[in-house]
């Protein structure tokens, strides 16, 4: 007994350090979460849940569930944990990502068997393999919410005005490392004020069956005006009373949408005259959010990308600023083809444009549309006190 408590230890340890000491605060959403390890007779597994920041003020919002317990288990949450991280930054929607993660546990249950052989012991199973993910991704100048999923997680949605809760039906994935169907995403519009909870199927281990299960998280969350925390701790309270056999996480997020007075939008035609134009009323616009502190690099960085744009894509062009706790502007064209950083060499004629863009900001980047693709740069907003 002592060897088996001092491994379940070592497990949970393990576990929650792999998983997000706190939540970030983010624009677009409030958030709160649980996480409840399965008893020491079971052994830790390995849910995990994630909020990830992204570009645009979106955000990545995730849950997973793998195969397993013990210390393996909790290693193979941590790194698809921090695959999902780093493919979110690639801001690919949540059907691609889960492809490519899905890829990925294929590729290390490859790896693993190799070198096989007489002599050999047998590698162990990958607990990845199996593993279940629901991605999501919530847009607070839109209000759109695009989601994917891989085996069996779920969610429901609170109404802000009525309080009604529904389990939306979404597409149905293969588990990742399992083959099968393609990923879907699918979208849904989102109130302001909306409750979203995303949960594991361990949370609805204690019912009677899963539908009891939905519907008593769906009692819990009806009416969605009580703070997050507190209808966390109601629904472990009532749906998980005693020790649980499986893990069950749950993370809990009330929708914002952005202020029509922290973002501009504009519509280019692709005339080389709506440079100066798109010029003009950049600053003007950074003049009433009191930002001239920004208006030359801002300028020279819109000039730069709606140029390329006209002059490599055609067609119509879209510029967005937005002020958030940095100013973002977003260049948006009908192109596929990312741009490149290089270094130019001194006889060059062009090619420094994104190298000098590189250098003025903080972050910068490139997202794909239905329709194109989105060209994004993040400056770090003046302190107050001028410094």
């Amino acid at each position: 007994m002592p060897v088996v408590t001092r491994g379940h230890g070592v497990a949970l340890k393990l576990q929650r350090s792999l998983l997000p000491h706190r939540l970030p605060p983010h624009t677009a959403v409030d958030s709160a979460s649980r996480y409840l390890p399965a008893d020491s007779g079971s052994g830790v597994g390995g849910d995990w849940y994630d909020v990830i920041p992204l570009s645009g003020t979106r955000v990545g919002l995730v849950v997973g569930d793998v195969l397993g317990h013990g210390m393996r288990a909790a290693a193979t949450m941590g790194r698809l944990r921090t695959g999902v991280r780093v493919l979110a930054r690639l801001d690919l929607a949540p059907d691609e990502l889960l492809s490519r993660l899905a890829d990925l546990v294929e590729q290390t249950a490859h790896e693993g068997r190799t070198g096989t052989g007489p002599g050999r012991r047998r590698p162990h199973t990958d607990e990845a393999r199996g593993v279940s993910c629901l991605y999501a991704v919530y847009d607070p100048v839109s209000g759109n919410c695009s989601l994917a999923r891989a085996g069996d997680p779920a969610l429901a949605v609170a109404a802000p005005s009525t309080g009604a809760v529904e389990c939306p039906q979404l597409p149905p994935g293969p588990p990742l490392g399992i083959g099968g169907l393609p990923y879907q995403s699918m979208e849904l519009e989102l109130a302001p004020g909306s409750l979203v909870a995303l949960f594991t199927d361990g949370l609805l281990q204690a019912a009677d069956s899963r539908d009891a299960g939905l519907a008593q998280l769906c009692q819990v969350l009806a009416g969605a005006r009580a703070p997050l925390e507190v209808l966390c701790d109601r629904a472990v309270t009532t749906l998980l009373p005693g020790p649980v056999d499986v893990d069950a996480t749950l993370l809990v997020v009330r929708t914002r949408r952005l202020d029509r007075n922290q973002y501009a939008e504009w519509a280019l035609l692709p005339d080389p005259a709506a440079v100066a134009a798109i010029r003009t009323a950049v600053s003007k616009q950074l003049g009433d959010w009191g930002l001239e502190d920004l208006q030359f690099t801002t300028e020279l960085i819109v000039s730069e990308l709606v140029t390329n744009a006209i002059r490599y894509v055609g067609g119509p062009v879209q510029v967005r600023l937005i002020r958030d706790r940095s100013l973002i502007c977003e260049i948006s064209d009908t192109g596929h083809t990312s741009p490149n950083l290089r270094h130019a060499a001194s006889d060059d004629e062009g090619g420094r444009g994104l190298f000098i863009i590189a250098q003025m900001t903080h972050h910068w980047g490139t997202r794909y549309t239905p329709t194109g693709k989105t060209i994004w740069t993040e400056q770090d907003l003046p302190h107050p006190d001028g410094g």
